[in-house]
């Protein structure tokens, strides 16, 4: 969705919400046929678990001090798709794949699949 839209867009997507809005009045039951989809990026952590990170010491001895846990840079696009009920579908962008339109038809045909 393009952040900056024009006249014509923003009047185009009011008109789409209020058919939405007044459908869902008229029959109560048609939003429940409605699925969503969402796209976010995952980033890889490699945690250490707590016996890992922890370490012996004397009672006179100062604690240690821990490191931050930083992001990394390997990341994962994961494309989620939900309705009323919860997920329906998702799956991982692969790497370097561009998404567009295309690869969105691919995966709405995924969807479909599993619906």
């Amino acid at each position: 969705m393009p952040r900056l839209l024009s006249v014509d867009q923003k009047q185009q997507g009011l008109d789409v919400c209020l058919d939405v809005k007044e459908n869902a009045a008229n029959e109560p039951c048609s939003l429940s046929n409605v699925i969503m989809g969402d796209e976010t990026w995952i980033y890889a952590y490699d945690p250490e678990s707590k016996t890992q990170s922890s370490q012996w010491r004397s009672l006179g001895s100062p604690r240690l001090k821990k490191a931050r846990q930083v992001r990394s840079d390997i990341k994962s696009m994961l494309i989620c798709f939900f309705d009323q009920n919860g997920i329906v579908h998702k799956e991982f962008v692969p790497p370097f794949q561009t998404v567009n339109a295309a690869f969105y038809v691919e995966v709405l045909r995924r969807v479909r699949e599993n619906v």
